[in-house]
Parts: C-alpha cells; structure tokens; sequence
C-alpha cells in the first residue's frame, strides 16, 4: 500500500483528467463516465462509515461533480444540491452556502491510498478463468474494506483547540471513493484500487474537523502489512492455496507469494522494475561522485536506505513510460495469456496447469502448518525484530503491530486467522519484553499511540533527540570526515559505492536466541527475564553459542543479543555461520531440556514450582509443529530443528 496527499489543485489538474481514467489522458470536454468507459476502468465506488452522515450509501457510483466539491473544494458531495434547496426555501445566498459546508475549507482535502496485491496473485488473477479472477478481487476488496475499518477504528483523529493539544477519533468514520485499475503502464497485469480518502469528519460534539495526516503516514507500513496479510489469507481460503517467502533483495525480509507459483513468471512482469533498476544503478554513482563547485563531496559516499529509497522514487519518474493504448479486460487478459507464452517458449504448457500445481503445493504445506499460534513465542520474535531493525532501538506500538502483522502471514501461510490475533501478540510483547520509557512532555506523548519503548534485554541508553527534522542536519548530506578520500570526477565503475548494510539477518539471529532462552525457561519453570537485574538496568543471562563443527564445541565467546543491532561483524561469523545458526541454537534448546528431564523423572510435580512461572498448557508441544513453517537461514523442511 501506498499512501500520497490530494490537495483541491491536484483533483482537477491531475486526478480527475488522468487517474481516474485509467492514468491516460482524459479530453476537458469529456464526462467523466464516458472516459472511463473508452478507458476500460470500472467507475467509481462510494465506501466507508461516514457514508450516512453525509447521504451516502456503500457502493453508490462516485460523479465528477462529487469529487469536484469534496476534494476540489472541500465542501460536501451534494453541495449544489443542498444550496439550491436552501435558496429555494428563501434563504439568502451566503446562508445557503453555509448548508453544504463541511467546516472551513483547506488545502489537503484528502489521501490517495493504493492498494495492489503480490505479483503472484496478480498472475493468477491474469492467467486464470473467470471465477479465480473473481476470487481475487473478492479478496482484494474485503482486504481493502479491513484496511480502511482499521483505520477508522484505530488510526484517524482529528485535532482541534490551540495547536491542535486535543485529539479525538472520528465519531462517524470516513469517507472514500475507490476507483479499479486493471494494467501498469508498461502494458504488464496490475490489478490496483486507488481509495480517496476525504480528510474530513465528525468530531463527537457535531463539528467538522480535519483528520490529522500525520497520523496516516506513521501507520501506513501497519496498514501495508494488513492489507498483504489480508488479500493473501483471503485469496488463499477462497481457491485453497497457501503462501511461501519469497526473498526479493538478500539481506531484506522475505515477501509472501502464493506457493506454487513459479517465480520466473513474476520477471514476466517486472519490465518496469529492470528499467528502474537500471536507472537507479546511475543515479547512486551520479550521488556518490557529485561535488560542490570547489570539488568536495556534497553527500556522504555511503547509499543509505535513506538516500536510496529518494533514489528509487526519481528512477521510477524518470523511466515512466506513456500509457498504452485502451483495451477492454477481456482484450487484457487474452493478450496477457498470448505475451506470456511467449515469454515461456517450451514451458508455455504450464500456463493450463498453474492453478493446479499451487493447489498441489498448498496441500503440502497446510498439512505442516499448526492451527494455534504461540502467543509467547510470536511475541519474543516479533519484539527481537524491531528492537535490531529500528534505529537506536527504540520505537512505538505500531512498529510492533506492523511486524506481528508480517510475523503471522509467515507462520500462518495462508491459512485464515481469527481477526485481532495481532493485537494479543502486541500486547504480550509490551508486556513480557519491553519497558516503557516515556517522558511525556506534551499532550500527545500521552496518548497510547506514541508511547516510547525499549526492549527489556538491552541497556537504557539516552532517549533518541525528538526535535522536529528541520532542526537535525541530514546525514546523508555530511561531508566526508576522512581525507584520503580520492579527488572527484571519477569514471564509472572507479567508485565503489558501499552501502549500509540491512539487519533482517541479524532480526533472525536476534529471535533465535531468544526464542531457545524463552523455550530453556518454560521448560525450567521459570521466569524468562530476572526482575531484580532487570531494574538494576543489567543483560540478562546469555546464551552460549555453538561451533559449526561436526562435533559442537562450545565457544569462548557469547552472543550478545544487544550487539546485533549494530555490530554484526564484531561476532566474526562467516556467512555459512550465520546460515546455520538456527540449528545451533535449537541445539541450545535440546541441551537444556535433556538437564530439566532428568530432576523431572524424579519429581514429576515439583512442589516448590511457581504457579506464575508455569509454562503454558499447550504452547511447548503445539509450537513445534511452527518450525517448518518460521524459515530461518539454513532451515527448510528437512532441516534439523
């Protein structure tokens, strides 16, 4: 999901002449229903619960003249209506103005929210008979549906008073108008809904407010990672198929794809990519080696992720084709079958049987994949991960709620789950891992929403500097501190541009470690973190960890769980070390297990065990039916562990 801002200038000069219409090129005389019927788009669509405030009911078709006087002028749909009515009622013309005002007007009047699924489901969705294609798009909607319910619910507020100190959340819900995309503009399948958000709304004391932007942004990877988990679990129960990670780019965290499906096809798809792709290759080496006018570096010669992503987003509208010509989707979907037989050349046969070697994959794998989630043990790898993925370690609620989301998609596999499971796993992890360490100054760093935390095995450090950005120099634009770096132009393919590297790996090597010390304490009968020493500010006790002999030899060394968000390279693993140190962890957890045993035997109901400290009833032996179903580097199906 992506997420932009609509201002009243945007709506007319580029929604309403080229998005809505397909992204081509709509003629000013032309209605808006007859472009996009020329187009091949479906029209418009009304959604959300504040539908009824304004006389609005689920699934009406969405009129120019709607969108013109919600988004263009901020004012309600049916504006001209209610004025006429009140002039014809005698009022005077400024009164009847009033009547179909929705506050006092601004310029952000709404959010552009794009939601595609995986290149997976989109080729199904292309390649497949009607009823898979109707399948998926069922399944898109109700994701799209829960998306917006969520943020209804949990995301929207609405501030007012003196700097906006008071928030509230909208008493009747949103607005939206969803308009469908069949193709991208390289010609390739991309099934895409563009939802308008209209920012305005009831306060609970009747009045019309704005909802606050800033609050969208922060949770629109949330957002993202429901919509992914949603449309997937959707498609998945609705054909009986199931999803596999898919590594895109190495060291980042795998996507989920429908099992089954060969990834070859997905480069079928993916023109635009190769052509930004390439275009992004240059723009790094054109912002490594650019310099000021006495010949010193402008940025630092280190591509972080920062500057990358900016990167990526210049490549893409630098390598922005023109939109094709328009076609029916029955047109679409014949010349997408005859492009990707051709692609394919002697495994064009496996177009006939694409739907039926993913049904055959998912068999497989949903006779593997457990029904009940451990809550304990999804907590610890979901805290583990943000705590090494976020900067300086610390974050907020819904950095957690949006890696829970991504954590059950892979553990689930498609496979359907009771609606709010996130939020338990969010809550078991503030409360058993992490320490709330607010200092709230404000209003706003009361509300739940921005409560600061840090894990509960890592060392509290000085909160991060909470100015606003323009008060911060960019790191990116820092000069080089070294001096022997070399003189500037140099040809391409003489700078090597280093980047910054990712810690999805060291995520994983954080949840192992954790994962085999939680399993050691319920096994034990005992609490996972020491209370006292907690307090006190200190580590908790380490895990040794194993050599990757054929014989393990315990090393010298510890792994310090803290020390993977920063220095991965001080622990001296090579790469097939870190590959397999899942297994040396579970070896971890198989040792501790044989020593708890043994007093066991023996004492079968211990009478000095905690009755607080008792492990979970079903949790140790339902979980294991999770490890094939959780990949870590060097673990698959037969892996041991």
């Amino acid at each position: 999901m992506d997420i932009a801002l609509i201002t009243a200038g945007q709506m007319y000069r580029y929604f309403l002449r080229q998005v809505l219409v397909g992204d081509g090129r709509r003629p000013a005389c032309k209605p808006l229903k007859k472009a996009q019927q020329d187009a091949g788009v479906p029209v418009g669509r009304w959604m959300g619960r504040g539908l009824p405030a304004l006389g609005l009911a689920p699934g009406q078709e969405v009129t120019e003249a709607q969108l013109r006087s919600l988004f263009g002028e901020c004012r309600h749909p049916d504006a001209n209506r209610l004025v006429a009515v009140q002039l014809a009622a005698g009022k005077k013309p400024a009164a009847a103005r009033r009547a179909g005002a929705l506050g006092r007007k601004v310029t952000v009047t709404g959010a552009d929210l794009v939601f595609r699924p995986q290149p997976t489901l989109q080729l199904l969705w292309a390649l497949e008979d009607e009823e898979t294609r109707k399948a998926i798009e069922a399944a898109h909607e109700r994701a799209i549906a829960v998306v917006l319910a969520w943020i209804e619910t949990d995301v929207a507020v609405i501030r007012y008073g003196a700097q906006g100190i008071y928030r509230t959340r909208p008493a009747h819900g949103l607005v939206a108008a969803r308009f469908r995309h069949y193709e991208a503009r390289s010609g390739m399948p991309l099934l895409h809904d563009r939802l308008l958000l209209s920012l305005r709304a009831l306060r609970p004391d009747g009045v019309w407010g704005a909802v606050h932007t800033e609050a969208l942004h922060e949770s629109a990877v949330a957002a993202s990672a429901l919509y992914n988990d949603v449309v997937m679990m959707e498609a998945c129960e609705a054909l009986r198929l199931a999803s596999e990670p898919r590594t895109v780019t190495a060291g980042r965290r795998p996507v989920m794809e429908v099992a089954g499906v060969p990834h070859e096809l997905i480069r079928w798809t993916a023109r635009r990519s190769t052509q930004i792709a390439a275009c992004l290759t240059d723009l790094e080496h054109e912002y490594a080696t650019a310099t000021d006018d006495d010949g010193n570096l402008k940025f630092v010669p280190v591509v972080s992720e920062r500057a990358r992503a900016k990167l990526n987003r210049i490549a893409a509208r630098k390598t922005r084709p023109a939109k094709p010509q328009a076609r029916s989707l029955m047109q679409l979907r014949e010349d997408w079958r005859a492009s990707v037989r051709a692609f394919l050349a002697a495994g064009a046969d496996l177009i006939d049987s694409l739907l039926e070697r993913a049904r055959a994959a998912a068999a497989d794998i949903r006779a593997r994949v457990a029904v009940v989630v451990d809550i304990g043990l999804a907590a610890v790898a979901v805290t583990a991960t943000v705590f090494v993925m976020h900067k300086d370690g610390y974050f907020h609620r819904r950095h957690l709620l949006a890696e829970a989301r991504r954590h059950l998609a892979l553990v689930q596999r498609g496979r359907r789950r009771e609606m709010g499971l996130d939020e338990r796993i969010v809550n078991e992890a503030l409360a058993a891992h992490c320490t709330d360490i607010t200092e709230p100054r404000t209003e706003r760093g009361q509300q739940p929403d921005y409560r600061l935390y840090l894990v509960r095995w890592a060392r509290p450090g000085p909160a991060p500097d909470r100015r606003p950005p323009g008060a911060l120099p960019d790191p990116d634009r820092q000069p080089p501190a070294d001096p022997a770096v070399p003189r500037l132009p140099l040809e391409a393919g003489e700078w090597d541009i280093p980047r910054v590297p990712l810690r999805y790996d060291r995520s994983v090597i954080a949840g192992d470690v954790l994962t085999a010390q939680l399993r050691t304490a319920r096994r034990m009968g005992r609490a996972m973190y020491d209370v006292v020493a907690h307090q006190q500010a200190a580590m908790p006790e380490q895990l040794f960890l194993f050599g990757q002999e054929e014989r393990p030899a315990r090393k010298a060394g510890t792994v310090d769980v803290a020390a993977l968000r920063t220095d991965l390279q001080a622990l001296e693993l090579t790469a097939d070390q870190i590959r397999r140190i899942g297994t040396a962890f579970a070896a971890v957890g198989d040792e501790a297990r044989l020593r708890v045993r043994k007093p066991a035997d023996q004492d079968p109901e211990p009478a000095h065990q905690d009755p607080g400290c008792a492990p979970r009833a079903h949790q140790p032996d339902e979980q294991s039916a999770h490890g094939p179903h959780q990949p870590r580097p060097g673990q698959g199906p037969g892996a041991p562990g």
